[in-house]
């Protein structure tokens, strides 16, 4: 959620960001509203509480029908007291649901929605295979040729946007995960297997909650959520905990099996594997200051890049438009990658900055030196940032380094993991 005091002191910075998301600035009236009538709540309830032990004292030094009578309005005042702490609890749990009802303050973010994003740079030249003298394949027909990929089995086992990974598709995951994982061992990352099943609380806590319906799965019997990314689970790591500040920043690359509904995307990117149920992800995830945070997320693009510039694709970089941004996020930087077959640039990963957004909710702290009090703590600041996302990673590979007679070149950075040059078909 975002800070209080800057709902309180500058809500026309609140309503702005709203307006540059695109969303309707009545939750900052609701948020305000909420947040005076928990004030008077709470005045009203230690007004009364007050009353009533002052009350208390007077039926101690009272005596006779000067007693009964104080008793029976003590009785009064008891149940008075009572629903005005009803009162307070009502009011805070309003306070509480409209402040979190406000998205993280896109105030750098470009305004607008999905197609007003600002490009920042572009990097690579995508191939000319009208050059080259052939068409090029896509990631279907490539995946056939060299036994990579079975979607018909995929969608015989498990329904519609599933697959099956065989032979050199299976080792190009590995590949690419090992890939990443050295990269992120090199910058200092800690490495982790991140569960894909998380508690209410943790969703909550990152802002996905309110994705259920669309994009996340729920197990109902057992009140669980399988993971969309492992942002999640990573961002609940230290829920309710204070952090030495000595440590920060603490950089973690987790992976983890990632589950989509994709309930929102009847139509789009049916055929192939860029757009499915499930799917495996390295994640980098930080936890540092706020002032820090900015540098941070500059250094998550940077290492994002050079991961690509590893697979040596063709991408451009793009700064997302408020409205395009979840609820989490501050800004978001995208790297996209060339797609020979569909002429475009495609997603292929993501870094975030969410400031305190998520640690306020999950209560992740850490101490610090307050000016006036000595010691105290504050809310860390969290950032993510994909390293990589499997099947559209694949994706782009596949037919970026795809030649002639339907094998594909492997990247250098690949080929130590992959063991070959060349991917070869097994079918002409």
């Amino acid at each position: 959620m975002i800070d209080p005091r800057i709902l309180r002191e500058d809500p026309d910075r609140v309503r702005a960001s709203q307006e540059r998301r695109g969303a309707s600035s009545d939750v900052v009236d609701r948020a305000l509203s909420a947040d005076s009538a928990r004030r008077a709540a709470i005045a009203d309830f230690e007004a009364k509480r007050a009353e009533q032990k002052q009350m208390g004292k007077k039926v101690a030094q009272a005596k006779g029908e000067e007693k009964q009578q104080l008793l029976a309005e003590v009785k009064d005042l008891a149940a008075a007291v009572k629903a005005a702490e009803a009162a307070q609890g009502v009011a805070e749990e309003e306070w509480k649901k409209a402040l979190k009802a406000i998205p993280n303050l896109a105030d750098d973010a470009p305004a607008g929605g999905e197609d007003d994003f600002v490009l920042i740079e572009k990097v690579g030249k995508p191939r000319d295979f009208e050059a080259e003298g052939f068409e090029p394949r896509d990631h279907v027909e490539l995946g056939k040729l060299l036994g990579a990929i079975d979607l018909e089995r995929g969608a015989k086992v498990s329904g519609s946007r599933f697959y099956f990974l065989t032979g050199v598709g299976a080792e190009l995951e590995f590949a690419l995960i090992n890939l990443a994982m050295e990269q992120a061992r090199e910058a200092g990352f800690t490495q982790v297997i991140a569960p894909a099943l998380v508690r209410p609380e943790a969703m909550e806590g990152t802002g996905f909650l309110d994705q259920v319906d669309d994009g996340v799965y729920k197990i109902e019997d057992d009140d669980l959520y399988l993971v969309g990314t492992s942002e999640v689970p990573m961002a609940a790591y230290h829920s309710d905990e204070i952090l030495d500040p000595d440590t920060l920043p603490r950089r973690y690359a987790a992976f983890s099996s990632c589950f989509r509904k994709e309930a929102g995307s009847a139509g789009k990117d049916t055929k192939g594997i860029i757009r499915v149920h499930q799917f495996e992800k390295v994640e980098m995830f930080v936890y540092t200051t706020v002032e820090e945070s900015y540098a941070e997320h500059q250094r998550l693009l940077e290492w994002e890049k050079s991961f690509l510039d590893k697979l040596e694709l063709a991408y451009q970089v793009i700064d997302v438009a408020a409205g395009d941004l979840g609820p989490s996020a501050l800004r978001k930087f995208d790297c996209e990658a060339w797609i020979p077959t569909q002429g475009k640039y495609r997603e292929l990963t993501s870094a975030s900055n969410c400031t305190t957004f998520q640690a306020r909710r999950l209560n992740i702290r850490a101490r610090t030196a307050a000016p006036d009090s000595g010691a105290g703590t504050t809310p860390v600041a969290t950032l993510n940032g994909t390293l990589t996302a499997i099947t559209r990673a694949i994706v782009a590979v596949l037919e970026t380094h795809q030649q002639a007679d339907g094998s594909v070149r492997v990247p250098k950075a690949l080929q130590k993991w992959l063991g070959r040059e060349v991917l070869e078909p097994i079918q002409k």
